[in-house]
């Protein structure tokens, strides 16, 4: 499936050569120049274009191998591996080059393109981003796995913008000592950054791949998108987006304005209790049958602290509510008890654009329990509101649900000539 469409740009050497293209919602913004792997400008390149899309970027993802044989489009399949080693045995990196220079100029040209523009890259497109920093006026870099880099010093010691490059501790194309012999090139750098990812390897931000490794994916992007965000915008107040979600969740109790702040395919985990939606229609029908009207009309939210990053933000926060209605999402199944709860309830909220992406929920679900009568603190190391109260007042008693605290008084101790 293709968002967006093939452009044709202009070499400089003569002739033309496609490149994909993906705007934003908004239909403008920064730009990114995204540099394809040795498999060409395939279904996964394609999609991470679309995704930078919706984060607000106007992206180009040329068709490097086009001087080979244009319009190469290959799959990480045993069969199609081959071909994509003989395209990159063949790979003329000076032409390519030239090629990135005019795919940044056509990216800049276009009326879409409002401001800076960055370069991505993975594989062999890794190495070409760095390439693109050093030589192509990109505003700055981004290169997942890149091969080759630490034969390049002299590049690597000359960089004037800033990049980042993420690599796996078990990358088998980019092992541990060329990712050594690349941190000691850009150790006076404070502009480059070196991410290493434990127990990945080659490969482990794209989906399609057996290395796939969506942990170290998901922490990968986030810390690509600061760099981008910090250099070449667009900032959005996730902070505002954040609480105009909660107002039409909690306060207006309005499901479709609620779903109108995330994008087309949110999901919500509340991670206790396994609740929320992934999808649209799913997350919708949660909303509406057994979330937005789930909730005592006495529900409030009392903030402790918020913490707002480049694409999320995490909440702080006391839930507090009267247990005199079935809670679908917090307490499944369990008849109201006309008990008054107060639990602390941490929020994570991954933003795409200014859209929310995705909403991670945690809390206290024993504290709970305790809370409403079902769990007795006396059989279990448990605690019921004092674990509320404590957070906003930290003079409260710590350590009571240890029998042995007592035995580290200073006077015990001393008697015991410990």
């Amino acid at each position: 499936m293709m968002a967006g469409q093939m452009i044709s740009i202009s070499a400089v050497d003569g002739g033309s050569f496609a490149a994909y293209l993906a705007l934003p919602e908004s239909g403008s913004g920064p730009g990114i120049v995204v540099l394809q792997e040795i498999f060409g400008i395939n279904a996964n390149i394609r999609a991470i274009a679309d995704y930078y899309a919706e984060e607000g970027y106007v992206v180009l993802a040329p068709d490097l191998f086009w001087r080979m044989e244009p319009g190469v489009d290959l799959s990480y399949s045993d069969e199609d591996r081959p071909k994509a080693f003989g395209f990159y045995q063949r790979f003329d990196i000076p032409a390519a080059i030239t090629d990135i220079s005019a795919t940044v100029k056509a990216l800049k040209a276009l009326p879409a393109c409002t401001g800076k523009v960055g370069a991505l890259g993975y594989c062999l497109g890794g190495a070409l981003a760095v390439a693109a920093a050093a030589n192509c006026g990109v505003d700055c870099a981004v290169a997942y796995y890149g091969v080759g880099l630490e034969e390049q010093p002299d590049m690597l010691r000359g960089l004037k913008v800033p990049v980042v490059m993420h690599f796996g501790s078990k990358d088998s194309h980019a092992g541990p000592e060329a990712v050594a012999q690349i941190q000691a090139a850009i150790a006076s750098n404070p502009d480059v950054t070196v991410h290493v990812y434990p127990g990945v390897d080659h490969g482990f931000a794209a989906k399609e791949r057996t290395e796939y490794n969506k942990p170290a994916a998901m922490m990968a992007h986030s810390r690509s998108i600061a760099l981008f965000r910090k250099v070449l915008g667009p900032h959005y107040d996730l902070s505002a987006l954040w609480d105009k979600h909660c107002e039409y969740e909690f306060g207006l109790r309005d499901v479709p304005k609620t779903m109108a702040t995330m994008v087309a395919e949110p999901y919500v985990n509340h991670v206790p209790t396994l609740t929320g939606g992934v999808g649209y229609k799913e997350l919708s029908r949660f909303y509406k049958h057994h979330f937005v009207d789930a909730n005592p009309a006495d529900t409030k939210l009392v903030p402790i602290s918020r913490t707002v990053g480049a694409d999320r933000l995490v909440d702080e926060m006391l839930f507090c509510f009267t247990h005199d209605k079935e809670i679908d999402w917090m307490l499944p199944g369990v008849k109201p008890t006309g008990k008054y709860v107060e639990v602390a309830l941490l929020a994570v909220i991954c933003f795409r654009g200014d859209k929310l992406y995705n909403e991670h929920i945690y809390w206290d679900q024993a504290s709970v329990l305790v809370q409403i009568g079902l769990l007795d603190p006396k059989l279990y190391p448990v605690a019921g509101i004092e674990a509320s109260k404590k957070l906003v007042d930290e003079t409260l008693p710590s350590n009571e649900l240890m029998a042995r605290w007592s035995e580290s008084e200073p006077a015990v101790l001393q008697a015991k000539g410990a």
